[in-house]
């Protein structure tokens, strides 16, 4: 028997001087947080995005659904928090998953390579695809993508922009790499 059931995506806005005055999405189903936006990314782009994975969502706007995950990403970004405990809904290829399951044990405060990455899932000549996966991310921050940099010790693409990428690793206390003189976001 077919359900028609749909899938239940929550999402609110998420507000904080980390971003200056522009807000971000984040989203979750029942599993878990399943896509955080950068201030750039529209409410269109976040259901653009989402609905590409889970193409039957059923859109519900609940502050009290999201509010675990907004605290916990406040005092990340106050420097309260360096690690999440927050379930993540990962809905990706089965590769795409296994390398956001090794961003998440990268070390806060820590970088590692696109090669390092690829060595630790036992795929070492997969550098670009695991690149490809890094990007593709769609929970940065709790799954940090942006402690993956360049193997030349340079910051490399980031789908928020390379300046908050920087800001992200300075608030961890990282600023062995090569920057580009960037602007910062204020924290």
């Amino acid at each position: 028997m077919k359900s028609d059931q749909r899938t239940q995506v929550y999402w609110d806005v998420f507000a904080h001087s980390a971003f200056g005055s522009q807000p971000i999405y984040l989203a979750a189903t029942e599993r878990g947080l399943c896509h955080i936006t950068f201030p750039h990314e529209s409410f269109d782009y976040l259901q653009n995005a989402v609905g590409k994975r889970i193409p039957d969502a059923e859109w519900i706007q609940s502050a009290e659904r999201l509010r675990e995950y907004g605290d916990q990403l406040k005092q990340y970004l106050d420097g309260e928090r360096t690690t999440f405990t927050v379930p993540v809904d990962y809905r990706g290829t089965e590769f795409q998953n296994e390398v956001w399951r090794a961003l998440v044990r990268i070390p806060y405060g820590e970088v590692r390579s696109y090669s390092d990455i690829a060595r630790e899932i036992g795929r070492e000549k997969a550098v670009r695809a695991v690149g490809a996966a890094n990007g593709a991310n769609p929970v940065p921050i709790v799954v940090p993508c942006h402690r993956v940099i360049g193997k030349n010790n340079t910051l490399t693409g980031f789908r928020g922009g390379l300046a908050i990428k920087e800001t992200l690793l300075r608030l961890e206390g990282v600023d062995s790499f090569a920057s580009k003189g960037h602007e910062h976001y204020l924290f």
